[in-house]
C-alpha cells in the first residue's frame, strides 16, 4: 500500500471518513453516550475541525488515519450544546452534555493535548499510528510547546504500548467509578513526553 506522509488536516471530501475513523476508534468509549452509530456519525462529521489534526492517506486519497489534538484555539472534536441538540433533541442533550463534560480535558500551558489517533482497521500494522504520533510531536515543536500529553484507557493496551515505545511516561491514573458501565473503561492514564 502506498502511503503519503502526514499532512495537516483532512480534505473536505474526507470528512465522513474522518468521522467514521474516529467512531471506529472511540465508539467503545463513547457508544453509550453518542450511539447509535448513525446518530454518532451525524453528530461527529460536521463538528470535526481539520485545523486540529494530522492525517495520512494512501496515494489514491483514501484516508487511512488521523491524529487529533487540542489547543487553546480549538480541538479536533469540538461541538457544543447546539450540535448535540440538533442530533439528539432536547431530552438527549440534557443527559448527554453533563456526562460528556466529564471526559473533557483542559489545555495546559506549554502542552499539546492529543485528541486521539485513529487508523483504519485494514491499515493497522503498517506503522501509520507511529507515523502520526511522531507527526504530533513535530507539531508540538513547531508550535514551540514543551510536551505532548495524552490519556490512554485501560482497555487499549496496544495504544499504551505504542506511546511507551515513543517515550511517553505515565504521570497519573484516574478511576471513572461509578461511571465504568457508561464509558466502557475503568481507568485513564495520563501520559506525557517532552519534545
Amino acid at each position: 500500500m502506498n502511503i503519503s506522509p502526514p499532512q495537516p488536516g483532512f480534505q473536505e471530501h474526507q470528512r465522513a471518513d474522518a468521522a467514521a475513523l474516529f467512531w471506529q476508534a472511540f465508539g467503545g468509549k463513547l457508544g453509550r453516550l453518542l450511539g447509535p452509530e448513525k446518530k454518532a456519525l451525524a453528530f461527529l462529521a460536521p463538528i470535526l475541525d481539520p485545523t486540529h489534526c494530522l492525517s495520512v492517506s494512501n496515494t489514491n486519497g483514501q484516508l487511512l488515519g488521523i491524529a487529533g489534538f487540542k489547543t487553546a484555539d480549538g480541538a479536533l472534536v469540538g461541538g457544543g450544546t447546539a450540535d448535540l441538540r440538533k442530533v439528539y433533541g432536547i431530552a438527549g442533550l440534557l443527559w448527554r452534555a453533563p456526562l460528556l463534560s466529564m471526559l473533557e480535558r483542559e489545555v495546559e500551558p506549554g502542552l499539546l493535548l492529543m485528541d486521539g489517533i485513529a487508523v483504519r482497521p485494514d491499515a493497522r500494522g503498517l506503522g501509520i499510528g507511529a507515523t502520526l504520533l511522531d507527526a504530533v510531536l513535530e507539531e508540538a515543536k513547531h508550535r514551540k510547546l514543551n510536551a505532548v500529553r495524552l490519556d490512554v484507557i485501560d482497555t487499549n493496551p496496544r495504544a499504551r504500548a505504542l506511546y511507551e515505545r515513543r517515550g511517553f511516561v505515565a504521570k497519573d491514573t484516574q478511576d471513572v467509578f461509578p461511571f465504568r458501565w457508561l464509558f466502557g473503561f475503568s481507568t485513564a492514564t495520563r501520559m506525557e513526553r517532552l519534545v
